[in-house]
């Protein structure tokens, strides 16, 4: 099982970063060793003192596939979630700077809690779907599947070029705007609709 991310994917998360808009997605990966399940706790890594959330919409790949046709990307996911992107924004921040990989800031230990994953058929537009993200009660983050850049079909067609996608492969899909820092404390709760998917704290 591998995590495909996708960054860059919502047009006001790239003005927040100050980032340049794509013209593909851009794509990088965690390892299995980063997912929290269950509402499992995230535990504040020692080398990073500014770690960011991103709350995303996760796809869930049910068949193995390569060279996926866009129009038949449907049929390679049936479940979605939700999920947290941690990044050590410190840290990413000096590796940017370098210009090197992004690894050690977006894949270490805990850094994508995910929620169970539910059937697409139970809701009604894939490409309209609203989620949030609040962090003790609070709204932090706001989205909606029909502001992504790069839709689900054409993110499997695009990501099926380069990484055979296997039965139980996660996409991360991207983040909205309002990413920002967790403290030690703080509660997070990840809404698809008004569906309460993931709650945990940051300890």
């Amino acid at each position: 099982m591998k995590i495909i991310a996708v960054g860059r994917n919502y047009a006001e998360h790239i003005k927040e970063l100050n980032n340049e808009q794509p013209d593909d997605p851009v794509i990088f990966t965690k390892p299995e060793t980063a997912i929290l399940r269950t509402n499992e706790p995230f535990y504040f890594p020692d080398f990073s003192t500014d770690v960011h959330y991103e709350v995303e919409i996760l796809v869930k790949i049910s068949r193995t596939g390569k060279n996926i046709d866009e129009k038949f990307a449907h049929k390679y996911y049936d479940e979605i979630g939700i999920g947290i992107d941690f990044t050590a924004r410190d840290l990413q921040s000096k590796l940017k700077a370098k210009g090197l990989p992004w690894d050690l800031a977006k894949g270490f230990n805990g850094s994508a809690p995910i929620s169970p994953f539910v059937p697409k058929t139970e809701f009604a537009d894939l490409q309209n779907l609203n989620f949030r993200l609040d962090i003790n009660g609070e709204t932090r983050q706001q989205g909606n599947t029909s502001l992504m850049l790069f839709k689900f079909d054409y993110l499997i067609s695009f990501v099926s070029r380069y990484f055979l996608l296997q039965q139980g492969d996660i996409l991360f899909t991207g983040t909205p705007k309002g990413v920002g820092p967790v403290q030690v404390g703080d509660r997070l709760t990840a809404y698809l609709e008004d569906r309460n998917m993931l709650e945990f704290d940051v300890k």
